[in-house]
């Protein structure tokens, strides 16, 4: 029989007022919940603009504890409207220590669980190393209300590994909150390739483990302080079945999307591609290993 989840994606832009992105957020989940969704997935950092273009110790200052005024409103918002909500905050765990954290709201509004996120980017535009300390949680799905949740964030979208040792625990959806964009000054030759990129991985990701995936990114573009850059946000939030099939897609600007997953479809395509039973666990040592010489 199918097991439906009515999974909503929020893709928004993010401004410099936590207050005006909450209520924005507040207006969108609400959205979301009246045409019936029972998931609803944020963006990467909604609180406020993508910070991580600059090295600015200023900026430390967005952090906040968990449990906190970001996932409290988060809690209000799930509990509200009886959805499970996946939010992503700037993380205060103590002086000098900061995360980059999803947070998983169950339908009451209880916290039902965090991941850290675990791969730290540093390149031009996303200095997130100067900023993040790498998640020490492990990847370790959330049980929720409507299922039993791998939530992943980002830069972590471009890694089999983790995709798969989240369905090795028994996750049964995985879920990107994002933050990417295009630098403005690639051609669109460039821009089309990095585009492409980004969904073929994470269809791929949900071909290898037989899960339906979803990533939830922001739009618009974000200045920093360097004449005539930034990034330009490129949307295009989805969400994949097993199969790797397009079940859902946004465009380039703000949109809330909502679609049914069914979630037993997993038992049906793990039979036909039974990739967990072929693997050879016993020849894998060496990717524990950063290369092999």
């Amino acid at each position: 029989m199918p097991r439906i989840v009515n999974l909503g994606l929020v893709q928004r832009p993010c401004d410099d007022s936590a207050a005006a992105n909450r209520a924005a957020i507040a207006r969108a989940v609400g959205e979301a919940a009246a045409t019936g969704a029972d998931l609803v997935l944020l963006p990467e950092l909604h609180d406020g603009p993508y910070f991580c273009q600059q090295e600015d110790p200023v900026r430390f200052e967005r952090a906040e504890p968990i449990p906190g005024p970001g996932s409290e409103f988060l809690a209000r918002l799930a509990r509200e409207h009886r959805v499970v909500l996946v939010g992503s905050l700037f993380e205060r765990r103590a002086p000098g220590l900061y995360h980059n954290t999803a947070v998983v709201l169950d339908a009451d509004g209880r916290l039902a669980g965090r991941y850290r996120k675990m791969h730290i980017p540093d390149d031009p535009g996303y200095y997130e190393k100067y900023y993040f300390t790498p998640g020490d949680l492990g990847f370790r799905p959330v049980d929720t209300a409507v299922g039993r949740l791998g939530v992943l964030v980002c830069w972590d979208q471009w890694f089999p590994e983790a995709a798969r040792l989240m369905a090795l625990a028994g996750a049964e959806l995985l879920l990107y909150p994002t933050a990417i964009g295009w630098d403005p000054r690639d051609d669109e030759a460039e821009q089309a390739r990095q585009l492409d990129a980004w969904i073929t991985v994470q269809r791929g990701h949900a071909i290898a483990n037989g899960l339906p995936l979803a990533a939830c990114n922001r739009v618009g573009f974000e200045a920093d302080s360097g004449p005539g850059s930034g990034q330009l946000f490129w949307g295009n939030s989805f969400v994949a079945g097993p199969q790797g099939e397009m079940l859902a897609r946004a465009g380039e600007g703000p949109e809330v999307l909502v679609t049914p997953v069914d979630l037993e479809r997993t038992e049906a395509v793990r039979r036909i591609w039974p990739f967990l039973r072929d693997r050879r666990i016993d020849a894998y040592h060496d990717l524990t290993r950063r290369f092999i010489d």
